[in-house]
């Protein structure tokens, strides 16, 4: 048998795979996305999403924890190109910057209120929680609450949740689960964060 014949014969059998799993699929409702792990690329690829999202003219909210204080390219965009997106920053930057637990959690939680509101809210047709898992992680947030706003969430909105760890509990109720695993970062080399690429 040549290469073309099965090379056709393998495309042809992964079709029918394919095909199988889509019509299994049959479900109609908003999914959760969890974008975890210790690599680059979490954030961008939820603002990718909402950018997917806002091309079907759909509405967006998106909320940012600890993130806000320096501006990146998503948000100049978003404010820039899409000023119907609801964007949310918590404003304190990074936790291991302002050592002020008391006024991080205080920050964490009007934030959330936020987060909750467009959790609630049905014109939304996809919610971006950015860097929610340290909320979690640093118990700046109760879990409960959290887990049950997103599972109690519009039947039709989708919401996407990025950061690092977060939890077994919020895995568990994700519809997806994605793991950014770092391979190589040009930060350990001693590269400068780039400016359109890191943020």
């Amino acid at each position: 048998m040549d290469k073309t014949t099965r090379h056709n014969k393998a495309m042809a059998k992964q079709k029918v795979a394919v095909d199988e799993g889509i019509a299994k699929a049959d479900i109609e409702r908003g999914v959760s996305v969890l974008l975890t792990g210790d690599g680059k690329g979490k954030t961008s690829s939820a603002f990718g999403m909402a950018m997917r999202a806002l091309g079907y003219g759909q509405q967006v909210g998106i909320v940012q924890f600890i993130k806000g204080v320096q501006a990146s390219g998503e948000e100049l965009y978003i404010k820039s190109a899409h000023p119907e997106v609801t964007l949310y920053q918590m404003g304190t930057g990074f936790t291991w910057d302002t050592q002020d637990r008391e006024g991080d959690i205080a920050a964490a939680k009007q934030t959330w209120e936020q987060a909750r509101a467009m959790l609630k809210d049905s014109s939304y047709d996809l919610v971006v929680l950015d860097e929610l898992t340290y909320m979690l992680a640093f118990d700046y947030l109760p879990e409960a609450d959290v887990l049950s706003a997103i599972r109690e969430r519009p039947v039709s909105q989708s919401v996407v949740v990025t950061g690092r760890g977060g939890g077994q509990a919020l895995r568990e109720i994700m519809d997806t689960v994605s793991e950014v695993k770092e391979v190589k970062h040009a930060y350990r080399a001693g590269i400068m964060a780039r400016k359109g690429v890191d943020y």
